[in-house]
């Protein structure tokens, strides 16, 4: 028992982790009164509650969230990433069945991650979505944070890039040592700009230098939580990208049959008129992404709801229609 007790000390000790170190001396206390050395126990609980970590070795900042401080530039003391809370997060999804699948053993495979770990297998904790815009890339990393309750936190990318010399992979590498303590779903947002191809850029600072430090830090990623890029430009990334990602997804476009749903989804609690056909406004939204036939289906509602219906109509939607644009 004291051997083990011990590798957790000189564990919570070497990386930092101050809520590790109060439960190992908390585990001490309750072992020294079961010894039945009461006026030892009495003394470490009193020190345990009174003492305060003046060392900046312990100072470890929590805020409401329970994560520590957020990385911050050195150089502008600016947050390289964002918090996103729980109650933000969207987490309501129609996607094709295959792309949901694929989403749903990512999750279960993050929540079974001690017992794959006994068969030397690990989770895929590397995603990257690709896809056209407002098809879902952002809200499939919302939704895996919110089904695993993890904190989400996303890179700000004008944050972290800098003109310095060295300074933007410096930045990417401190947000990735944060991740290190921290069980996060790490988002990098249109990361585009950051991996695009050093083929294709006559670049020859600070591009190519971004783009070798993050891949650097997919290839030594073994972080407690998960790493989800996403861009709509696949074709523009650089190739040797793909290799660091456990798993590669396409957020297509939605065919009729999610169309559909995310229009009687959208619309569910307001009156629709008889008048109203869904399956002909789908066939109408052909190419449209998932945002913005959502988009449509609540202008329509709103224009219903200013010129005093009582029900969504046919005509609702044909002026939202006039309104609206593909993407």
């Amino acid at each position: 028992m004291k051997a083990e007790l011990y590798k957790r000390l000189f564990r919570a000790i070497f990386s930092e982790d101050i809520v590790s170190l109060k439960k190992i001396a908390n585990t001490i206390i309750q072992e020294e009164r079961n010894f039945g050395h009461n006026v030892l126990a009495d003394s470490l609980e009193k020190i345990s509650v009174s003492e305060r970590p003046k060392s900046t070795f312990f100072d470890v900042k929590r805020n409401e969230t329970g994560l520590s401080s957020l990385p911050k530039s050195k150089r502008t003391d600016s947050q390289l990433v964002s918090y996103i809370p729980r109650e933000q997060l969207k987490h309501h999804m129609i996607l094709p069945s295959e792309v949901e699948d694929r989403l749903l053993s990512i999750e279960q495979e993050y929540a079974a991650r001690e017992r794959l770990k006994r068969y030397n297998l690990f989770p895929k904790r590397k995603i990257l979505l690709y896809g056209p815009p407002g098809c879902g890339k952002t809200l499939s990393a919302e939704r895996i944070a919110w089904n695993l309750g993890l904190p989400l936190l996303k890179v700000r990318f004008d944050s972290l890039l800098s003109s310095y010399f060295g300074e933007s992979a410096s930045n990417l590498r401190m947000v990735f040592d944060y991740c290190k303590n921290e069980p996060v779903v790490l988002l990098l947002d249109e990361c585009d700009f950051i991996a695009k191809s050093r083929t294709t850029t006559q670049d020859v600072g600070e591009v190519p230098r971004i783009v070798n430090m993050l891949l650097t830090l997919l290839d030594e990623y073994d972080a407690p939580g998960l790493v989800l890029a996403t861009t709509n430009l696949k074709v523009s990334l650089d190739e040797a990208l793909f290799r660091r990602f456990d798993d590669v997804l396409e957020m297509p476009i939605p065919e009729k049959v999610e169309r559909k749903r995310l229009l009687e989804t959208t619309l569910s609690a307001i009156p629709v008129s008889p008048d109203v056909d869904l399956d002909k406004i789908s066939e109408q939204l052909n190419g449209y992404s998932a945002a913005n036939i959502v988009l449509i289906a609540q202008r329509a509602a709103k224009i219903g709801i200013l010129a005093g219906c009582k029900r969504v109509c046919n005509e609702n939607f044909t002026k939202a229609l006039e309104e609206s644009s593909k993407f």
